[in-house]
């Protein structure tokens, strides 16, 4: 070591050397700039920037060895051999060609360092060509042990200084491995002239065809000089290159942010970039996520496995978010080209609202979207589970349906709005009167059922049912949509009333038929006999809806008569069922059903076109009274229908008197008495049926635009024996003169009853007395001729022979 640093210090120009460290410098880092171009140039354009990059190379190398050797100074004559000189730089840009070419090999690592080490290999080459090529007047002599420690210090720095070059883009491994290839140079070439001695000689001489020291100190100012301009070059190139790198890696950057989906560069298992919404997804700032491992945000190592297996498969696992959150995500990797080196990129795909919608999507598969209570397919799943257990533990299990009673006005009147919000406050009550293991669905509109596992005593279905009649029975905390439903239960209990999810539902809901036949706001169980019984009011639901196409229905009609003249003034329509197969069917039980299954809209308008049609084509300018149901009134196309009937049959809208019942006003006065006045509107008469009945108010009679009162026949039949009855009649009498409203007694069946009413100067009269009902040709007579009768005898006269 004393012998090298001896060599440098006293046996050289400082300067000298220090300009050779300075050229060798540059050229190593023009080398490294070259290379790395090269490396990113095009397949055809690669063999010539590796020329470059080794010619600069050899030049650097050679200039060194000899600005270095022009700074030694032997102190005898010296000069240098042409050949050998020439032939000392054709060595360092042949084996420098080698090394690169060596390190640039594609998919070879150990590439970079057996050529780094070539590169060495061709330092000591070209610098013992050259001391070969140095003729003095003296005889050299060599220490081997130096000699041996130069070559091996340029070959394995040489080894070294490729690979740190080329590891990346970075200006720093630049730098290193230029730094690291003039050290090889530099500690080659001073290790050997330390290894060298000199042996003054006067015989020997310098031969003539020798390069004097000056004429080489030219040629090396030249290569100098071309070293620099190489250097000079390669910074252009270099710099443009990272000018051009910065502005792909923008672009870059700003698809990769302007991506949905996260992405994240990974060498290894380390993250190297991320976009703007993989740092969203993480919950930290780009920066703070570059170089951390990639099991911080995914932990399963299976996942983590798979990716470097299964490149271009889609994998779905958890991402841990910073806070410690974990969202499922979808991930998809493939490998890039990064910076010059291989590396992953991993599509990150955020799948929390897909999800939510796939559970959204099974939740309402099982669940009603309006209550949130299970459906029908939830329902019946339950039940086939319950039925199997209660098949092996011997228990019982009930079924209890139920259904809203009068939930079709509710809708009518107020609008479907507030129809569902009915039925959310049932689910609610229901929901909450249930023990934990039973179970409600809504099975569709207003129907629900509730599974009793696990029953003990069929009185505890029972006490169930109570309970929930109790929960939905109308009281002042409620609002008025919800007090205007009740509701009905039937109840079935497996294995005693069927032996299957089927039969048992059929069965429950055969009770419910069956409470709501017998009054509703009630519960009852089956019984085996309901089935019948059901069925066969479900068949003349079936007949009623076809009886109007089928031509069953007919129309009968009962006089009305002035109690003072005794004269037909008009007839009431009353409607007769003739069943093909039942014979005749009373209104009593036809009605209801008919106003309960919405059937009557059908049948009422049936009814009014015929009587309008029968009374325009009469003669005599009587009037016809039809009777219409609450569910016309508050039908909204009532009022238009009238409208049009009348225009088609050519009735006088004043001969057409509608009869209501008060009970059809009290569900929505207001909305009763808009379609009331819009019917009077018309010119038609209106009058209230069965007085003293039902929902009888006096308010009723101020508010509406009655033209008439119709005294129910049941007060009538009693004028003679209760004077309760007969006070309640004069009270009627002497309203409907105080008010300037006529009122008609029906039911008038014998003399007595038709003398106290003209005593108490009672307008109109209709019953059995004045005529049964009848078809209208039974009252030809009275429709069509002059010589109306003046008196009931004669009517019960004519309607004999008619007979």
């Amino acid at each position: 070591m004393f012998k090298i640093y001896n060599c440098i210090a006293t046996a050289h120009d400082l300067w000298l050397v220090g300009l050779a460290a300075i050229i060798c410098t540059l050229a190593s880092l023009a080398a490294m700039s070259l290379l790395r171009h090269a490396r990113h140039a095009t397949r055809q354009m690669r063999p010539i920037w590796l020329s470059i990059s080794a010619i600069s190379t050899g030049f650097g190398i050679w200039s060194t060895h000899f600005i270095a050797m022009l700074a030694y100074s032997p102190g005898v004559p010296s000069a240098y051999n042409i050949a050998l000189t020439a032939l000392s730089l054709a060595a360092a840009i042949l084996l420098t060609a080698a090394g690169l070419a060596m390190a640039m090999l594609p998919s070879w690592r150990p590439g970079p360092w057996l050529g780094g080490a070539v590169v060495g290999g061709g330092i000591a080459t070209m610098h013992y060509l050259g001391m070969a090529a140095f003729q003095i007047g003296g005889i050299i002599l060599w220490d081997s042990t130096l000699v041996a420690a130069s070559i091996l210090l340029g070959t394995l720095i040489g080894a070294v200084a490729l690979p740190a070059g080329l590891y990346d883009n970075s200006p720093r491994w630049r730098i290193a491995g230029a730094l690291l290839l003039t050290l090889a140079i530099c500690s080659h070439h001073f290790t050997a002239m330390g290894a060298l001695s000199i042996i003054p000689d006067p015989t020997v001489s310098i031969p003539q065809t020798a390069i004097p020291t000056g004429w080489l100190a030219v040629g090396v100012a030249v290569s100098s000089f071309s070293i620099i301009l190489l250097a000079l070059g390669a910074a252009a190139l270099d710099i443009r290159d990272q000018r051009r790198s910065l502005r792909e890696a923008d672009r870059m950057r700003s698809l990769a942010d302007a991506a949905v989906e996260g992405l994240v560069v990974v060498d290894g298992r380390v993250t190297v970039t991320v976009n703007t919404s993989f740092a969203k997804l993480v919950g930290l700032p780009p920066e703070k996520l570059v170089g951390t491992p990639l099991d911080v945000y995914i932990p399963d190592a299976g996942v983590r496995e798979a990716l470097s297996t299964r490149p271009n498969e889609l994998l779905e696992t958890e991402l841990r978010r910073a806070d410690g959150a974990m969202i499922p995500i979808e991930l998809i990797w493939r490998p890039i080209d990064f910076a010059g080196h291989a590396h992953y990129v991993i599509a990150v795909r955020n799948l929390q609202a897909r999800k939510q919608a796939e559970q959204h999507i099974r939740y309402l598969a099982h669940h009603d979207a309006l209550t949130s209570l299970p459906n029908r397919s939830a329902f019946h799943a339950r039940l086939d589970h319950e039925i199997a257990a209660t098949k092996d533990t011997g228990q019982k299990c009930a079924v209890l349906c139920f259904d809203l009673d009068r939930f079709k006005e509710v809708n009518d009147l107020f609008g479907h709005a507030a129809g569902d919000k009915v039925l959310q406050s049932v689910a609610s009550c229901a929901t909450a009167i249930l023990e934990k293991n039973c179970m409600v669905a809504r099975l569709g509109g207003d129907e629900f059922a509730i599974l009793f596992p696990g029953l003990a005593n069929p009185a505890d279905a029972g006490q169930l049912a109570e309970n929930l009649l109790e929960a939905l029975r109308p009281d002042d905390g409620k609002s008025d949509t919800d007090n205007m439903t009740s509701c009905s239960v039937g109840i079935a209990i497996y294995p005693d009333d069927a032996d299957s999810r089927e039969s048992l539902l059929t069965h429950a809901d055969t009770a419910l038929y069956r409470a709501k036949m017998e009054g509703r706001a009630t519960y009852r169980f089956f019984e085996a006999k309901m089935a019948a019984e059901v069925l066969d009011r479900r068949v003349l639901e079936h007949d009623l809806r076809q009886a109007v196409t089928r031509e069953e229905f007919q129309l009968v009609y009962q006089p009305q008569n002035d109690i003072q003249t005794n004269q037909v003034i008009g007839f009431e329509a009353l409607l007769r069922w003739t069943h093909k197969t039942r014979g005749s069917i009373s209104p009593a039980l036809f009605i209801p059903i008919a106003e309960e299954t919405g059937a009557i809209l059908g049948i009422g308008e049936w009814v009014l076109r015929e009587a309008c049609k029968q009374a325009a084509s009469w003669p005599k300018p009587l009037t016809i009274a039809v009777n219409v149901s609450a569910v016309q009134i508050y039908s909204d196309n009532f009022v238009q229908l009238v409208h049009e009937v009348l225009l088609e049959t050519g009735l006088p809208p004043n001969r057409l008197e509608l009869e209501i019942t008060e009970t059809a006003l009290v569900r929505d006065l207001n909305r009763a008495l808009t379609t009331l006045r819009r019917i009077k509107a018309l010119g038609v008469h209106i009058a209230m049926d069965d007085f003293g009945t039902g929902y009888s108010s006096l308010s009723n009679l101020r508010a509406f635009p009655f033209d008439k009162i119709k005294i129910d026949g049941s007060f009538i039949k009693s004028v003679n024996t209760n004077e309760q009855a007969a006070t309640i009649v004069r009270a009627v009498l002497g309203l409907g003169r105080g008010l300037g409203l006529p009122v008609l007694a029906e039911g008038v069946e014998t003399p007595a009853e038709l003398a106290f009413l003209q005593s108490e100067l009672c307008n109109e009269v209709q019953g059995y007395l004045v005529g049964r009902p009848a078809p209208i040709a039974t009252f030809t007579a009275l429709t069509h001729a002059d010589n109306v009768p003046t008196s009931a005898d004669e009517i019960h006269v004519r309607l004999a022979k008619s007979a």
